[in-house]
């Protein structure tokens, strides 16, 4: 199978964790979004949607990272996919939740903004706009942190999908040195997470555009 994807996308991440830890071993095709490849004809033959990351298995094309998620860990057996109609639904409603809510409000209201050069606004803007947007991004950090003081991971005790694509948005708030602190169980799970035998390696990239930007950050958001 081949993985078309760029290493620091909030999309790939997901993927690229999941199938360490499962051990599914794939082919790695990098397209970097920031120069680019996305848009070139190639790839918009393949996706015409021109998003990464993009699954191929013998002909088959998925896109999707929640959809690629969910095929990877049924074709290995995975736990972190329960086969148990109610537990996968679960699994599916938080999937569903990180994908349109949380990156809704969260990501592309708070974050992308300050360091996607394409989102970017001016100072003015962007103060209005944070205004607006920042109530409904707390509150849906708000509602994490309530599921989070129940279990450990997002669907109860054992980790699941949505652990793996929910924490790639939860900490694309670190390219903004965002304050998680007055959400202690989300900062916790994060933590845990981040503490799996497969982050660091399947987190590099990430980890150098966090550097690359860290010095022209346009500040932090802080909590009302």
């Amino acid at each position: 199978m081949r993985l078309y994807y760029d290493p620091s996308s909030t999309t790939c991440r997901p993927v690229t964790l999941f199938a360490a830890e499962a051990g599914i071993d794939l082919d790695y095709i990098p397209v970097i979004l920031f120069q680019q490849e996305h848009l070139q004809p190639w790839f918009a033959e393949l996706n015409p949607n021109q998003t990464v990351p993009v699954l191929v298995d013998d002909g088959f094309v998925l896109t999707e990272s929640s959809a690629i998620l969910k095929y990877l860990a049924d074709a290995a057996g995975s736990p972190a996919y329960p086969p148990a109609p109610k537990a996968r639904a679960r699994v599916n409603e938080r999937m569903d939740w990180f994908a349109t809510l949380f990156m809704h409000n969260v990501c592309y209201a708070l974050i992308y903004p300050r360091v996607i050069p394409h989102l970017r606004m001016s100072d003015a803007t962007l103060a209005e706009y944070t205004k607006l947007m920042q109530p409904r991004g707390f509150q849906r950090l708000g509602v994490l942190d309530a599921w989070l003081a129940e279990t450990p991971y997002v669907c109860g005790d054992d980790i699941t999908l949505a652990d793996y694509l929910g924490v790639s948005a939860a900490t694309l708030g670190e390219l903004i040195d965002f304050d998680y602190s007055p959400w202690p169980n989300v900062q916790r799970w994060i933590a845990a997470m981040k503490a799996r035998p497969a982050w660091s390696q399947t987190q590099c990239a990430f980890d150098g555009w966090k550097s690359a930007i860290r010095t022209a950050s346009r500040g932090e958001l802080q909590p009302a």
